[in-house]
């Protein structure tokens, strides 16, 4: 059970406000077994344009929830904000039990041989797949395309400019980086 903290600016936030907040975003707590200690935020605020502004943020330990969403009808703001928070949480599930396909696939099928990876275990390194690709020339930029269109957080390729090795990748703060290799003649 969610428990609800609740202020508002320029509005008094009313025992029917609260109710119907309440009822509407209880909705989410069936997708959440363990969520003793979560408190859900919500921050109603109304211009002067007569906007209705709703925000919530459901902080987890594993996980942050949190939309908002502005109309003339306080009501209709809450709903939509109930179906942001709502498909991001289908999203995480989503995700979730497809990274846990994947490991358990990638766990039973290794792609190199069990003698190999038996005598890499002796090391504590247990490679369990193997992949080789062909580098394609491109700028920096492609490569961000491509990796985005895969749906990969990195994406290595040959750069058209200097024929070097590049790898682009997505940082946790959603930004981009690049590593360019160097050359090494002995």
């Amino acid at each position: 059970m969610f428990k609800y903290n609740m202020r508002g600016e320029n509005i008094e936030v009313t025992e029917a406000i609260r109710n119907y907040a309440i009822k509407r975003l209880s909705k989410l707590e069936k997708y959440f077994t363990d969520s003793p200690d979560v408190t859900a935020h919500v921050n109603f605020k109304v211009y002067a344009d007569k906007q209705a502004k709703v925000e919530v943020t459901i902080p987890f330990s594993f996980l942050v929830l949190r939309a908002e969403e502005t109309s003339p009808d306080l009501y209709a703001s809450i709903d939509f904000v109930e179906d942001k928070l709502e498909r991001q949480v289908r999203k995480y599930k989503t995700r979730i039990n497809r990274k846990a396909r994947e490991k358990q696939v990638d766990l039973t099928v290794p792609l190199v041989d069990d003698e190999e990876v038996a005598q890499r275990e002796g090391d504590g390194i247990s490679i369990v797949r193997k992949k080789r690709i062909a580098l394609k020339p491109m700028d920096s930029e492609e490569a961000v395309l491509q990796m985005n269109m895969l749906g990969h957080d990195f994406f290595i390729y040959e750069d058209a400019e200097t024929g070097g090795i590049s790898i682009v990748y997505r940082r946790k703060d959603k930004k981009y980086g690049l590593i360019e290799t160097d050359d090494l003649e002995n």
